[in-house]
């Protein structure tokens, strides 16, 4: 096993309870170890308690694994996190033959990835024996738990000849109860995640966590949250609703779009205010389609120490962790 030292740039140590944001403490939930989804209710109404923006975040750019490079709007110096989020990484570019990179072998402990793939192909490989093709549209939900060794590579045909590539990393912190959960993962094809729309199909959203315009996204997540990819046409204007416990943001990665009445741009991040609506609408004079990521949850409200591929709760986890995988207790990549 190999740990390089490029999987470390992620290092963030935060050892304060992590901030709210305007989001009130998480109510006792008990020991459930998962949120299924619920039955889909009808969008609500905008109500007196709109959301505003309270900042907006332009993303770094930063190299990741063996060296392709992301769009980064958090971790920065800027923001740390937005519990229950602990990373956004959005990755595109068009790779010449022979050229494509990716993630190769390394630990996760104490949190969940989340991989959703626009354009390209990824091999996912794990120490659980787990080998997997991620397509195109997909998402992949892996639960590192108490500690998975995985890769993240383009697959061979895609190293020979090239081609686009285009997706997300996000990372999703777990509650100290179930830093040690068994590890696990779930893919979901394109093909089979519902699709809601407004009145006048001007704005559509494909939902893989949460509810939007009356649709529900079936993915199983351990923290209740929202995660959704919006589709702005040409005057759209839409009222969507946020649970008022949850944080929110909405990153924008084509075009532009009003968020909450504030533009904001592709690379964009919007964090959201307290409320329990938030306006999307197209911006005055566009031509073509504004796209997002609209992300919220509830907040673990608990001390964060993030030290690279590692995310617990307390340092002498983390010294653990690293402990633990030097031992070989996460396992190794055999196939």
């Amino acid at each position: 096993m190999t740990l390089s030292r490029r999987d470390f740039n992620k290092a963030v140590l935060v050892t304060a309870a992590a901030p709210a944001l305007g989001c009130s403490p998480r109510p006792e939930s008990g020991d459930t170890a998962a949120v299924a989804p619920s039955a889909p209710t009808p969008t609500a109404a905008p109500t007196s308690h709109p959301r505003s923006v309270t900042e907006v975040i332009t993303s770094e750019s930063k190299l990741e694994g063996a060296g392709f490079p992301v769009r980064r709007p958090f971790p920065t110096k800027t923001l740390r996190h937005v519990d229950p989020f602990i990373l956004l990484d959005e990755a595109k570019a068009t790779v010449a033959p022979g050229k494509a990179k990716g993630a190769p072998d390394h630990p996760h402990r104490g949190f969940e990835t989340v991989a959703y793939l626009l354009k390209g192909k990824v091999e996912h490989k794990d120490s659980l024996g787990n080998r997997v093709l991620v397509d195109e549209g997909n998402v992949m939900w892996m639960t590192a738990g108490a500690g998975i060794i995985h890769s993240e590579m383009p697959p061979p045909r895609l190293v020979a000849t090239g081609g686009d590539m285009h997706g997300f990393q996000i990372w999703v912190n777990l509650p100290s109860r179930l830093k040690f959960t068994q590890p696990g993962y779930q893919v979901i094809a394109a093909d089979t995640f519902p699709v809601g729309a407004s009145p006048d199909g001007r704005a559509s959203v494909k939902v893989v966590a949460g509810v939007a315009l009356g649709v529900q996204g079936h993915v199983v997540t351990k923290t209740p949250l929202q995660f959704q990819h919006w589709t702005l046409r040409p005057q759209a204007r839409v009222q969507h609703l946020i649970p008022r416990s949850y944080n929110g943001m909405v990153y924008v990665f084509g075009g532009s779009m009003r968020v909450a009445g504030k533009v904001v741009s592709d690379g964009q991040l919007a964090l959201l205010g307290p409320g329990e609506t938030v306006e999307l609408a197209a911006t005055t004079h566009a031509s073509g389609n504004a796209e997002a990521l609209v992300l919220a949850g509830e907040p673990h409200n608990e001390p964060i120490v993030q030290y690279g591929p590692f995310v617990m709760n307390t340092r002498a986890e983390i010294r653990q962790a690293f402990a633990d995988y030097r031992a070989g207790k996460m396992g190794r990549i055999s196939i």
